[in-house]
C-alpha cells in the first residue's frame, strides 16, 4: 500500500510547482488528503501540482479559494 508524498516545491518561470509522488496503486488513494503550506516571497502566476506515479507524470493547475490554493487530481 502506497501513499502520496510531498517532495517539495520549485519555480518554473513565474509558476510555483508543488511536487508529489505516489508509488502505490491509484485506487488506494481515492480518499487521500494532503495539506502543504509554504511561504513564498512573490505571488505566482499559476500554482501547479506535479504528481509522479508508476504510470508516469501528471501536471494540473490548482485553483484559488479564499486566499488558499486547492488542487484535485483529475
Amino acid at each position: 500500500m502506497g501513499g502520496v508524498n510531498f517532495r517539495g516545491t520549485r519555480w518554473e518561470d513565474e509558476n510555483l510547482v508543488f511536487e508529489f509522488e505516489r508509488l502505490g496503486d491509484a485506487f488506494i488513494q481515492v480518499l487521500s488528503n494532503q495539506k502543504v503550506e509554504v511561504n513564498v516571497e512573490k505571488n505566482p502566476s499559476k500554482v501547479l501540482v506535479e504528481l509522479k506515479t508508476k504510470e508516469g507524470r501528471k501536471v494540473f493547475e490548482a485553483f484559488e479559494r479564499n486566499g488558499r490554493y486547492l488542487a484535485v487530481e483529475p
